[in-house]
């Protein structure tokens, strides 16, 4: 007798009673004696897993690949060979302490499973996401089906083998979204377009996957002679569903009406969430179904998102994924025999999975060929929904303990889906190439013309964004003569939900239901938009992803609207007196965009300084601008954002040229079109007193720095270029010291910790890239990877 056969039904155990609580070693008692070793079984469990995913991410391993892999190493297989190991680790006595522990920890997983999954995107997968759903599930079933029917026809199988072979095909050809959704996650194409397509076919592909797992379940009980309950547990899985849909729903909805808007969900709320979790997994397995069905089901009803979902996953998915669904793998991993595998049976159901793997891949290739989709990309998202994971485990668990497939089966199809999800992320990362954010024009504002319309996007992250920007735009001066249209991003990350949304907000259009991310942000800006009419057209829209990838989103529109700048808020919020904590996942945001961007990049440190509309028309003394221009392409791009902000009548405009006197090698070409713009804002504003020009001879960079502190507070907004003329001996022994990289030399200087600064600051990067080339190099970006869309790679719309 061992640990698994008394696990899945197959034994039982007589033990004598033994101690569940050690009085301590001081009165001899070991720890290791109990009749339960959960703290110490999760403990190793976690760790192990932990360890092997540490080691195996580099190497572009998916998280299932470690937790199956860290299953194997602690049961039967593994470690659990040695008598010593499985006496004091798992004893018999433990078994059904361990299953229960983690089968509740899988059952609160998959309940946070459904609740991430997005039921709204099947409706909006489209024609092409629907073609690619359905072929994805029945031409692998078809292929594995008319394989194992011909094996079993014309090949000699062992008599388990040739009961479970059905079974087995069956397994290997479904798949499940969840699976897949991870698989994105882990590989950071999430939120791309080859990723948004998997997402939304992977929808109707699981969606039929689960269907045959619970109609196969209903027609094997018909098989064992049983007809009479096979309409009764038809019946009582529809009143299962109904009973979620129209009683547990309503109730959810009315939680979420209870929560104001901003605040945190109710803890009262949580528990009752809790007892629906419970009680459906028991309602289902009265009925007869697995215990896991109800909670699936629940989880998809629960309103995704904030207060509600967002809360639930914020307070459980850490717990139980790292702590509890680790035990869930060792536990599964228990009936994995490597010892038992022949050779031939191996081969036999090797086969079987290489041909699923092969009528999904081609299933799904065919469809988006048809489609237009290029070669690479299609056989990229072909390998994507090949995956198996987590839910294909279960569904195997189940008919093995069923009785559907032998032990040798299972240990064959869990061996072959670990190998086959290993090889997946690392091909799909070495064939798909993300869409390239280069433009093959020049996107700056130094290169639009001051007649036609500039076009501006600015991500927001948080409604205390959006006062700062509206500022911005006030004073970036549009007119009827030169309108400015503006793009709002409101970039939220991904909470509650397993798949990324990109919202575009229209008037007139009916609401969505992401629109409550961003309501008070689209309506300030449409109120600035009607108070100027003509002068401003406002575009708001919400990205919802990861904020690791979202970057993608924000490049993506800015070159398909022609943006000419991307502003984004620096990630440390100032004010007059006082500086807020950093947020360095916002700071990560900021880079990736800088990095990507396919036109000019903007990073606005508010200081509170910024005026309003109201002050710009009221002011007698105008608002202070001021520009320090050392050289180089960014510098030319700040200068000619501050010349139109020096049009509007109440703007004073202060431009500072930093001359390294000791320089005598700079490249001719930067300094004739520093000098050529220089000189076209001092022709142009001959006589004005609001326009100044000044020359400021430094020779290193104690003199610069000298020279700023004594400017830093005569303006309430100071624009300069990220980076300056790449052979200045000014910055010697300066740039060691940066605590803001992303804000160049004289920005970081402005914006750190110990600045005495109190004025507003904009830091400018012009486009870097034009088609395949970099423009010119940068110490920032230069050797750095970009991820970047290629024009010739669009894949038509359905």
């Amino acid at each position: 007798m061992n640990f698994s056969d008394v696990l899945y039904g197959t034994g039982f155990i007589c033990n004598t009673v033994m101690k569940t609580k050690s009085r301590g070693i001081f009165y001899g008692d070991s720890p290791l004696n109990l009749s339960t070793q959960i703290p110490l079984q999760i403990s190793l469990s976690s760790l192990c897993i932990s360890i092997i995913q540490f080691l195996l991410t580099p190497f572009g391993q998916p998280a299932f690949t470690a937790q199956m892999i860290g299953g194997i190493i602690l049961g039967p297989s593994g470690l659990g060979k040695s008598p010593a190991f499985s006496k004091w680790v798992f004893p018999e006595s433990s078994i059904y302490f361990s299953q229960t522990f983690a089968l509740f920890g899988c059952m609160i997983f998959m309940f946070l499973v459904g609740v991430k999954m997005d039921t709204h995107l099947m409706r909006k997968s489209g024609r092409r996401g629907v073609v690619i759903g359905f072929c994805n599930f029945f031409l692998p079933l078809i292929i594995v089906v008319g394989l194992a029917h011909n094996l079993r026809k014309t090949k000699t199988l062992g008599h388990n083998i040739s009961n479970s072979i059905y079974c087995v095909a069956t397994l290997m050809s479904m798949s499940s979204s969840h699976v897949i959704t991870c698989l994105l996650t882990d590989i950071k194409i999430l939120n791309s377009e080859l990723g948004r397509l998997a997402l939304s076919s992977s929808m109707i592909s699981g969606l039929c996957s689960w269907t045959l797992a619970l109609g196969s379940y209903v027609i094997f009980q018909g098989s064992t002679g049983q007809y009479e309950n096979m309409l009764a547990l038809s019946l009582s899985f529809i009143i299962l569903v109904l009973i979620i849909v129209y009683i547990l729903r309503p109730i959810m909805d009315w939680m979420v009406e209870q929560t104001a808007e901003g605040k945190p969900i109710k803890e009262s709320y949580v528990f009752s969430i809790f007892v629906m979790i419970l009680g459906s997994a028991f309602l289902g397995e009265i009925i007869g179904q697995h215990f896991m069905v109800g909670p699936i089901i629940l989880g998809i009803f629960v309103p995704c998102g904030p207060p509600l979902g967002s809360a639930l996953i914020e307070k459980l998915e850490s717990y139980t994924s790292a702590i509890l669904l680790p035990l869930f793998f060792v536990i599964y991993s228990s009936r994995i025999n490597l010892s038992i595998i022949s050779s031939k049976n191996l081969l036999t159901l090797a086969v079987i999975e290489l041909g699923a793997s092969a009528g999904k891949i081609v299933g799904t290739m065919l469809p988006a060929m048809y489609y237009k989709m290029p070669i690479d990309d299609a056989l990229s998202l072909g390998l994507v929904m090949s995956a198996q994971g987590i839910c294909e485990v279960i569904i195997s668990g189940r008919a093995l303990m069923l009785g559907y497939v032998d032990e040798e089966s299972y240990s064959i199809v869990i061996i072959c889906m670990v190998l086959f999800s290993g090889a997946i992320a690392p091909l799909v990362k070495m064939l798909y190439k993300p869409r390239k954010y280069r433009s093959q024009k020049r996107r700056t504002i130094l290169h639009s013309r001051p007649d036609s319309e500039l076009r501006l996007l600015a991500c927001i992250y948080h409604e205390n964004n959006t006062s700062p920007l509206l500022n911005l735009l006030e004073v970036s001066n549009p007119s009827f003569g030169s309108p400015i249209c503006f793009y709002v991003v409101h970039l939220v990350d991904l909470e509650g939900r397993s798949s990324s949304m990109f919202v575009a907000h229209r008037p007139g259009k009916r609401k969505s239901a992401h629109a409550t991310h961003s309501k008070h942000i689209i309506n300030a800006f449409r109120l600035y938009q009607q108070q100027n009419k003509g002068a401003v057209t406002v575009n708001p829209f919400t990205s919802i992803a990861p904020y690791e990838t979202i970057h993608q989103d924000v490049c993506g529109l800015a070159l398909d609207k022609r943006v000419a700048m991307v502003l984004v808020p620096f990630h440390k919020r100032f004010t007059v007196d006082t500086t807020d904590a950093a947020n360095t996942t916002i700071r990560t945001v900021n880079r990736n965009i800088l990095e990507n961007s396919p036109c000019s990049v903007g990073i606005l440190v508010d200081r509170g300084t910024l005026p309003t509309n109201t002050f710009l028309f009221a002011s007698r003394t105008g608002y202070r601008i001021g520009v320090l221009f050392v050289g180089g392409a960014d510098d030319r791009e700040a200068l000619a954002y501050a010349m139109r902000m020096a049009e509007h009548p109440n703007v004073s405009l202060t431009v500072v040229h930093f001359v390294d006197s000791s320089s005598k090698d700079q490249k001719y070409h930067q300094r004739g079109l520093d000098h050529e713009l220089i000189n076209e804002f001092r022709l142009a504003n001959l006589g004005s007193k609001s326009l100044v020009f000044k020359e400021e001879l430094v020779t290193n960079s104690l003199g610069i720095i000298t020279a700023i502190q004594t400017l830093e507070n005569s303006y309430e907004l100071v624009l300069v270029g990220r980076s300056h003329a790449n052979d200045s001996t000014m910055f010697g022994g300066y740039t060691e010291w940066n605590e803001f990289p992303e804000l160049g030399f004289i920005g970081d200087m402005l914006a750190s910790s110990d600045s005495k600064c109190k004025a507003s600051l904009l830091v400018v990067q012009q486009q870097a890239f034009v088609g395949d080339g970099m423009l010119e190099p940068s110490p920032f970006i230069e050797g750095d990877a970009f991820a970047v869309v290629d024009m010739g790679k669009m894949w038509p719309v359905s």
